[in-house]
């Protein structure tokens, strides 16, 4: 009896040994292709970045409780960077509006008026649930092959792969990063396995959760 108990404990730990193998290599595998795959295709500095008519900024809350989401305010800046030094002429901000009472493209329009730029060339993508849904819809309700995406660095580079996955050419402008934090540590860690999840979606042929009727921008 105590034999075979200590042959199920190591056949037990055998495979949870295993799992953690595989999922630790999963998450490396992700987090060194993604960046080597999109380095070409991201930018720290405006006048790098090829000129094209659409920017593609991708949603954050503007608030996290009554604090102001830096996330959110970076990214604001950098598609106002885009649009003063003339790289691009509309915007689609993409996010989830899930909830009454939460909106992000809402907010960010707002926000791209108060930082100066002309409503009439801001379009709001309500139906950004994920970066993967705000993508694809991108070509399926925007008509767009080509696109800058504005985000944080680490963002930008799974934006940028995913649409080069959908056959689609896109770029992307880095916002200013956030430093360490109780919040953006959180982020980081995301971050590591919605790599991964990038790969699950490929393979799985995962689409937005929601399309509808063609927007002409």
């Amino acid at each position: 009896m105590i034999g075979r108990t200590k042959k199920i404990i190591k056949r037990t730990l055998g495979i949870i040994l295993f799992a953690l193998i595989v999922v630790v290599g999963m998450v490396a595998f992700a987090n060194w292709k993604i960046p080597r795959d999109t380095e070409v295709f991201v930018f720290d500095t405006v006048d790098s970045v090829p000129p094209l008519k659409v920017a593609l900024v991708l949603g954050a809350a503007r608030y996290l409780g009554n604090r102001q989401n830096l996330y959110f305010t970076y990214r604001i800046q950098a598609a106002k960077e885009l649009y003063e030094a003339g790289k691009v002429k509309v915007f689609v901000v993409s996010g989830d509006n899930s909830r009454k009472d939460y909106n992000e493209a809402h907010d960010m329009r707002d926000a791209l008026v108060e930082a100066g730029i002309p409503d009439s060339i801001i379009h709001c993508d309500y139906a950004g649930l994920r970066t993967l849904d705000s993508v694809v819809r991108m070509k399926e309700i925007f008509g767009q092959d080509s696109f800058i995406v504005v985000s944080q660095k680490f963002h930008n580079e799974r934006a940028v792969f995913l649409a080069q996955h959908y056959g689609l050419t896109a770029y992307g402008y880095n916002a200013k990063d956030v430093g360490l934090g109780r919040f953006s540590y959180r982020t980081k860690i995301r971050e590591l396995f919605a790599r991964v999840k990038v790969f699950v979606d490929i393979v799985t042929g995962k689409g937005p959760k929601y399309l509808g009727d063609p927007i002409e921008i």
